[in-house]
């Protein structure tokens, strides 16, 4: 259920920051653009924010929507989607500060997760059994009474798309997560197009890349996890445009026996990236909260100091304590 307290937040508001993540993947940036084309036609000024970099090429085409500077004055209020905590939303926190708040949000960590929302002073909506952060939006269209247009349904099902890995990730339990689907191609989604979208249009670069990171990958705990890096050198030379992580991680979750993965970064000589994913059982966003990152149960990231050579055995070290 739509929590009423945001409800009456979007409808006493005039004036709306919508602020994602930083980093932002499709279904942050449906989220955002989604929520604030219906709060623009609901006759209220919706800004969407974002601290970037938009690296992923499905979503390059959304940037010159975002601002990472809006404009604050009296009466503004921020929603703030896809992330439970302020800090996440990188440059933009600073202009959050102080502002009425709310969250949408299905992760399961974060200053506004489940059991920590009650003293948290904001309109708060969780859920970290919804299947997107765009799935949970539509929640909300539904509940304002609003009738859903074809643009923000296209962003939506982008988002859900995004989340679900094209509902390669959907259980058993997922008979929702399919109706919503229904809900958003009934009103105007193209699953073709949105598919497209997220598979099409890759570079060369980014198939010689996924190669280097695949020759690098190695089996561990009896195949159960699988641990690839990206050095600086490849950073360098293919750039963020190179990238292609949906694909790789496609890749190694068919690979027979393995449960969890992890890719490592080296974005600058001094930090990494690191992505987890898992296939069933295993709670990659715990692994990812124990090193100041956060997600989902079965995916998961987090930036951080150090070198690959430095965090590789300290990532193994977590990872004995549900393998062993």
């Amino acid at each position: 259920m739509v929590p009423s307290k945001l409800l009456d937040f979007i409808r006493e508001g005039s004036k709306f920051l919508i602020a994602g993540h930083k980093e932002p993947d499709g279904d942050c940036v449906g989220s955002q653009l989604a929520l604030t084309l219906v709060l623009r036609r609901m006759g209220k000024e919706a800004i969407p924010c974002s601290a970037g970099p938009f690296k992923r090429t499905e979503i390059k085409s959304y940037e010159c929507f975002f601002t990472s500077a809006p404009a604050v004055s009296a009466g503004t209020r921020a929603v703030i989607v896809d992330c439970s905590s302020p800090d996440r939303t990188g440059d933009l926190e600073p202009f959050l500060e102080g502002l009425p708040r709310a969250v949408i949000d299905h992760h399961e960590s974060g200053r506004y997760a489940a059991g920590k929302a009650a003293s948290a002073g904001a309109a708060v909506y969780v859920d970290a059994k919804a299947p997107s952060a765009t799935f949970m939006v539509l929640k909300l269209i539904e509940a304002l009474g609003l009738e859903l247009l074809r643009e923000e349904a296209e962003l939506l099902f982008f988002g859900l798309c995004t989340d679900t890995g094209f509902f390669r990730h959907v259980g058993g339990e997922g008979a929702e997560t399919f109706e919503a689907a229904a809900a958003l191609i009934r009103s105007g989604a193209n699953p073709k197009a949105a598919f497209a979208a997220m598979y099409g249009g890759k570079s060369l670069d980014s198939r010689k890349l996924l190669g280097q990171v695949l020759l690098r990958a190695e089996s561990l705990f009896d195949g159960k996890l699988i641990l690839s890096s990206e050095e600086y050198e490849e950073t360098c030379r293919f750039g963020l445009e190179g990238r292609d992580s949906e694909s790789l991680y496609q890749l190694l979750q068919s690979v027979a026996a393995v449960e969890a993965i992890v890719i490592i970064r080296q974005e600058t000589p001094a930090n990494c990236t690191v992505g987890f994913r898992s296939r069933d059982w295993v709670n990659v966003g715990s692994i990812a909260e124990s090193f100041g990152g956060g997600g989902h149960k079965h995916a998961a990231g987090l930036s951080i100091a150090g070198t690959i050579a430095e965090l590789r055995p300290k990532i193994i070290k977590a990872f004995e304590n549900v393998f062993l």
